[in-house]
């Protein structure tokens, strides 16, 4: 029997759930199909936000030649038999899981093509593709990131999909739970609501039914739909007051709800933006621990974040790095340019070397005549702060 996520995806952009910012009237991808022109492309995005759906619609909508592949899954006789079927065809859509995954000899196999426009590549990837996917690839696509589905789009689709269910009944509030139990993921939401439908007595479905069917509690939801992203607002703010306490319960709400990579995106951000220079290291380290879940998984991922974040919370904190480039930004914004300094354009000949000098360091200007007395950085009171300024210190006496 198939799955209800199936019978119901959809066939046009205009039916996504959704992804208005590509799909909506005038956007980027509707414009493309409504103008029968299509580039290459990788569709970024959470599980169930519909990155299959729009592929799907986009080969439907142009009635284009297409085949599917899974850069995991399929072999590179496979990538070879849709390369002779496009050379047939004289142009194909090909639609690739996990391109993430792609590896090199697949990617030669297929750059040319994609090069050359015999093959339009439409890549699926839950991961960053701006660290997860090869530059070749990426030079040759546009990125376009999927946005989290919000509760009131996940009630959209329920009340679509309930009218392909027969003698469904069902209450507000149960699909008011599956839309927050399926945190952002539509087809989780559809697999909830069909096992609902086929497990309840006269196709009634109650909240009481569904919370049988799934018992996880629902963390963190406000009647705005922000919860998740207050969670990690919440992480923040808790790691840059040091409270320890308060950023591993943080942490336990979003492991809870299961969220990795926006943990490892905003810890990567904390790292930068709240340590910085107080803690250098640390953004190395939070490296290392996103690895580390990567490699063991879940629940023993939890080990290695726990240390980082307690590690953060206790860190020594500084924005210096952060606020005087931000005071360098405003001076552009405004206008407030100058020009390069004649003795450090590339071809001065009166530039000095600093490592030929004492101390690595000859007195000699930088900054633009406009700029020449800007101060941009102001060092905070924490001890490697400290230290590089001493080191400067001496280094210019």
């Amino acid at each position: 029997m198939e799955l209800l996520a199936n019978t119901l995806r959809p066939t046009k952009l205009k039916d996504i759930i959704g992804q208005t910012h590509l799909v909506g009237p005038n956007a980027v991808l509707s414009n493309l199909v409504k103008n029968k022109h299509l580039f290459s492309m990788i569709l970024w995005g959470k599980p169930g936000t519909g990155k299959t759906s729009i592929a799907n619609a986009i080969i439907n909508e142009l009635k284009l030649p297409y085949r599917m592949l899974n850069a995991t899954i399929n072999n590179k006789t496979d990538f070879d038999i849709v390369i002779e079927e496009a050379k047939m065809e004289g142009e194909m859509i090909l639609v690739m899981d996990e391109i993430h995954r792609l590896n090199k000899d697949k990617q030669d196999l297929l750059l040319p093509h994609i090069e050359s426009g015999l093959i339009t590549l439409i890549g699926l990837t839950t991961s960053n593709p701006y660290y997860s996917i090869n530059p070749a690839i990426r030079s040759r696509v546009q990125i376009f990131e999927l946005a989290d589905l919000s509760e009131s789009d996940i009630k959209k689709g329920i009340k679509k999909a309930i009218k392909h269910l027969p003698n469904i009944k069902i209450k507000e509030d149960a699909i008011s739970y599956i839309s927050k139990l399926s945190n952002g993921d539509f087809r989780n939401a559809l697999n909830t609501l069909e096992m609902a439908y086929y497990s309840s007595s006269n196709f009634v479905v109650t909240l009481e039914i569904v919370q049988k069917i799934n018992d996880k509690p629902i963390l963190y939801t406000d009647k705005n739909g922000n919860g998740h992203y207050e969670l990690l607002s919440a992480l923040q703010k808790s790691i840059r007051g040091s409270d320890v306490n308060a950023s591993l319960y943080y942490l336990a709400l979003l492991l809870e709800i299961g969220d990795l990579d926006s943990i490892f995106r905003r810890l990567t951000v904390i790292a930068y933006e709240d340590i910085g220079l107080a803690n250098p290291g640390i953004g190395p380290k939070i490296h290392a621990a996103v690895e580390s879940v990567k490699l063991v998984g879940l629940p023993e991922g939890r080990i290695p974040l726990a240390v980082v974040v307690v590690e953060m919370a206790l860190s020594p904190k500084s924005n210096s790095a952060y606020m005087a480039l931000n005071s360098a930004l405003e001076d552009i914004a405004k206008g407030n340019v100058g020009d390069i300094p004649e003795i450090i354009k590339g071809h001065s000949n009166d530039y000095k070397y600093p490592h030929d000098y004492p101390k690595y360091w000859v007195k000699q200007q930088y900054l633009p005549d406009k700029l020449i007395n800007r101060v941009y950085y102001h060092a905070k009171n924490n001890k490697y702060e400290e230290n590089l300024n001493k080191v400067d210190t001496e280094r210019r006496n």
